[in-house]
């Protein structure tokens, strides 16, 4: 197995093409084949404002500009179960820094000691920033625990780290399609 290297090693050695937060971490996933870019031409007709598909199956989030000029690739967690998992198309219809948790009612239903909300900060499932998707419940969102990211670890989201769905959120504007494979 190859050591880890953590991005701060990879910033302050300076090597070449590993400064995005995205290939830094790309270059320390186990299963770096998993990372094998994707077409957006197989899923969509056109880039329009810009396009996300995110890859179950390789637990990798994929998103590209509307020029094609930015492309970006980020480790993802995935729906614990294909229960929980919904494919298909959809879009961004709302973005929210520091986002509020609520649990769902299959959540509550499974486990009634829930809290109704969690509110923005460390303890929020949700991490520092949300997309929400035209499915009800479904979000791109931030994760403050860490172990998550590369596992089947949520009830039906897409979970980054924290620094990735910050980089993600910039570049991603409300009505950007989203395909889940």
């Amino acid at each position: 197995m190859a050591p880890k290297i953590s991005r701060r090693t990879v910033l302050a050695t300076g090597l070449a093409g590993l400064a995005s937060p995205a290939l830094a971490v790309e270059t320390v996933r186990h299963n770096v084949s998993s990372f094998k870019r994707v077409d957006w031409r197989d899923h969509f007709e056109d880039l329009g404002g810009g396009l996300i598909i995110a890859d179950t199956a390789s637990r990798a989030l994929h998103f590209w500009n509307a020029d094609e000029s930015i492309y970006r690739i980020f480790p993802t967690s995935v729906p614990l179960s294909e229960d929980l998992t919904r494919l298909g198309y959809t879009k961004v219809v709302r973005k929210k820094e520091g986002p509020t948790w609520t649990p769902t009612p299959s959540m509550r239903e499974r486990d009634p000691s829930l809290p109704p909300m969690i509110p923005a900060g460390p303890e929020n499932p949700l991490g520092t920033h949300a997309l929400y998707l035209s499915w009800q419940y479904y979000r791109i969102h931030g994760t403050h625990d860490t172990r998550k990211i590369g596992r089947r670890s949520s009830d039906g989201c897409i979970g980054l780290y924290n620094e990735m769905i910050a980089e993600l959120y910039g570049m991603v504007a409300v009505g950007t399609r989203v395909r889940l494979i």
